[in-house]
């Protein structure tokens, strides 16, 4: 076991025996409900702000990226949410503040919420071994995989495609996670770090067996319906979003021959696989997907309604692992220097810090466009004028 993995262990039975003194803090917290406000309202500097939101205008008139919608809340404020671009360029259609994106590996926080439901509810452990849910796992090479293993990406799963190829013939998500067990652990399990889309795929198998519901309802039922997250859905071939595939943008993934971003990927267009999965295909707005980082930075309630206890939330957004380069991997969340968040492969990135009580928010569809979110998140930090 390696040093690092030994003081996540220690730091673990700490938080264990601290819990009672960390959640009632979470819980005498003001929990925040979405709202917009001046900046001012939140000791933010509205001239500050408006040169944060200008990297991305500047980015935009130089054709690094097609459109984004940007969003920064302080204690529960919206003090900057502008939607810039195009939505769809070849077609005139500019990005909008309600434009659905593609958040890609911004799903895993919500697959990881949803584990962690299963596991306040004693279907499931952070502990338990793969294999007793899945029996294709219970082997030499699968069988000492945990679930907390697979949310921190410390498994040692080495297998770099989604799925195994091809896709076995009607196939189900299930299924799927299941074949996965006779590659198993390419190194021995949590010992080191290495993200892992199979993983999560597995973990959302496990959220089918451990809920008897699809992934796709099951996260409507315990997160997205209760929150009021009407625009969040987990898509899969055929999913028409309730009518409102227009709203969704193009992604652009690479440029032409002229030096002009093409579209790669266009709402309706063909989708690789029949079932919702977990290492990505979410479909959200800024505005949801801030609800559900505000439900985090508030204990785990959201309006009144409680998704998951706080002990739950501070074990989420605890490091299980280190990451090479710094920083950090929780459940479902990186973290680094306090404040924890996650990115998608399209273009999507959000982060929280508990410190500032600050939620950020910057989605495009312009995955390799080169715009420096660490120099946005610099102006919004230095955007505080009242800690």
């Amino acid at each position: 076991m390696s040093t690092y993995s030994r003081a996540v262990r220690r730091t673990a039975i700490a938080l264990i025996f601290t819990i009672g003194v960390l959640a009632p803090d979470l819980q005498s917290q003001e929990a925040q409900n979405l709202s917009y406000g001046a900046p001012e309202d939140v000791g933010m500097s509205a001239a500050v702000l408006t040169g944060a939101l200008g990297v991305y205008e500047e980015a935009i008139k130089r054709g690094e990226l097609v459109g984004a919608v940007v969003l920064v809340a302080r204690r529960g404020r919206i003090v900057l949410h502008e939607a810039l671009g195009w939505r769809d360029k070849e077609q005139g259609l500019p990005m909008e503040r309600n434009t659905l994106f593609r958040m890609a590996s911004n799903t895993k926080p919500l697959v990881a919420t949803g584990i962690a439901k299963l596991i306040e509810q004693s279907r499931l452990e952070y502990s338990d071994l793969v294999r007793t849910h899945i029996p294709e796992w219970d082997n030499y090479r699968a069988g000492f995989i945990t679930v907390g293993q697979l949310l921190s990406h410390s498994s040692g799963l080495r297998i770099s495609s989604l799925f195994l190829q091809p896709l076995a013939a009607n196939t189900t998500l299930q299924r799927e996670a299941a074949r996965f067990g006779n590659v198993g652990a390419a190194v021995p399990p949590g010992e080191t770090y290495s993200y892992n889309n199979p993983g999560y795929n597995t973990l959302a198998a496990l959220i089918e067996i451990g809920s008897g519901q699809l992934l796709e309802d099951y996260l409507k039922d315990i997160v997205y319906r209760p929150l009021g997250m009407t625009d969040s859905y987990n898509h899969k071939a055929g999913h028409k979003l309730d009518g409102k595939l227009n709203r969704m943008g193009a992604v652009y993934y690479e440029r032409g021959s002229n030096g002009e971003w093409e579209p790669g990927g266009t709402p309706g267009g063909p989708v690789a696989y029949p079932f919702a999965r977990g290492s990505g295909g979410m479909i959200s707005t800024a505005w949801d997907y801030a609800v559900f980082c505000q439900m985090f930075l508030n204990g785990g309630i959201y309006d009144g309604v409680r998704i998951i206890e706080p002990e739950t939330v501070e074990l989420m957004t605890s490091p299980k692992i280190e990451v090479p380069g710094g920083g950090g991997y929780g459940y479902g969340w990186t973290i680094t220097d306090g404040t924890y968040g996650h990115g998608g492969s399209d273009g999507t990135n959000a982060w929280l810090d508990p410190e500032r009580e600050i939620i950020g928010l910057v989605f495009t569809q312009t995955p390799r466009g080169r715009v420096s979110l660490d120099r946005f998140r610099q102006l919004v930090n230095l955007s505080l004028e009242e800690r």
